[in-house]
């Protein structure tokens, strides 16, 4: 590191410093709060806040304290501010509401079906006995109301204007296209978008949940950015297909993740092959691009989901496989890979080691 970026990550050091730990009363390093600070060429810095689980709610607005200060540092250009903690503290109807586990799914690309994989992985969750909730913050294109079925119907605002969800095939729900004509969020961008995602995160009464399931849109933006910022995850899953093009697709989304310090759970191929009534498997786009890519990238690789008419008859009726049909092999592999994610989670209690790229 040269001398000028030295100096930088001095001053920006002395910057968090002088912010107050709402717990000690110290200074923010001095608190041991601060983990992972860097100062890149160009001014760009990150680091991250770890906040105590039974605290975390206390940690949100002095994230964006943080943020604001050390952007005012002379030479800073750009900041990163990561907000972590075990367990996180959401708004509820009655107060506050925990939620024990945050699992982002990401595409870096659209199309590759990470909505339907979201929802049914977010059906698993809810078979295994977790009180789960899942979060459509796809605003470009919500999906959440045709794959569960809800488009017909609205959440109610209670007290203090906070939204509260709705219910279906047991998981508590909220997207945007409940919200606004799926129309009218296809045309949001920047501020508006990260506007919404914020309300989406706090305003929403989820009460008491095991597990928080978040469709992220497609990409590496502002939208995503926003939101790894504001929630502390305890993993993000990343959803891709099987072709070569898939390589490039997984490392913009283990990028992110990276450079955001969530721990990666793990890869799911989807579309990865088609099988027929005999057993014969086709690779219609290409055989493990994804569980290669996983491989190099050192990450774990959950599963592969198969081309299924199943699944795409059960998206298209609002019933999601893995409730209108949990015997279904598809509808049993998400259900194995749920377990594998939460295992990972389980493993993942310490921040995730970098991620390495052969």
């Amino acid at each position: 590191m040269n001398n000028q970026l030295v100096e930088l990550k001095q001053a920006v050091k002395a910057r968090l410093d002088a912010i107050n730990d709402p717990l000690t009363g110290k200074g923010l390093f001095t608190a041991g709060r601060i983990s992972g600070l860097e100062t890149r060429e160009g001014g760009k810095v990150s680091f991250t806040i770890e906040a105590p689980a039974e605290a975390a709610a206390a940690y949100v607005p002095l994230r964006d304290q943080a943020e604001a200060e050390v952007r005012a540092v002379r030479g800073v250009t750009s900041v990163i501010a990561v907000l972590t903690a075990h367990e996180a503290k959401l708004a509820s109807a009655g107060g506050v509401g925990r939620v024990k586990h945050i699992i982002a799914v990401a595409s870096a690309k659209g199309g590759v079906g990470k909505s339907t994989v979201a929802v049914n992985l977010a059906c698993a969750f809810a078979s295994l006995g977790l009180k789960t909730g899942l979060l459509d913050l796809d605003v470009y294109g919500p999906s959440a109301p045709t794959l569960l079925g809800t488009g017909a119907r609205k959440p109610e605002m209670g007290e203090g204007k906070i939204l509260t969800p709705l219910e279906a095939h047991g998981l508590k729900t909220m997207s945007i296209g409940y919200l606004v004509e799926a129309s009218s969020a296809m045309i949001w961008r920047g501020a508006m978008a990260t506007s919404a995602v914020r309300q989406m995160i706090d305003e929403v009464a989820w009460g008491d949940l095991d597990v928080l399931l978040l469709d992220l849109p497609p990409g590496t933006g502002d939208v995503q950015l926003t939101l790894l910022q504001r929630v502390p995850l305890a993993g993000a899953v990343i959803v891709s297909t099987p072709q070569e093009m898939a390589l490039a697709d997984v490392r913009r989304g283990l990028a992110m993740f990276e450079k955001t310090r969530a721990p990666i759970l793990g890869v799911i191929e989807n579309m990865a092959y088609f099988e027929t009534p005999g057993g014969e498997r086709t690779h219609i786009f290409g055989e493990g691009g994804a569980r290669r890519t996983a491989a190099q990238a050192g990450v774990p690789f959950l599963g592969e989901i198969p081309i299924e008419v199943k699944l795409r008859e059960a998206s298209d009726a609002g019933t999601p496989l893995v409730v209108s049909a949990p015997k279904h092999p598809a509808a049993k592999r998400f259900v194995e890979i749920a377990q594998a994610a939460l295992a990972n989670v389980a493993g993942m209690a310490k921040p995730a080691p970098a991620i390495r790229f052969s």
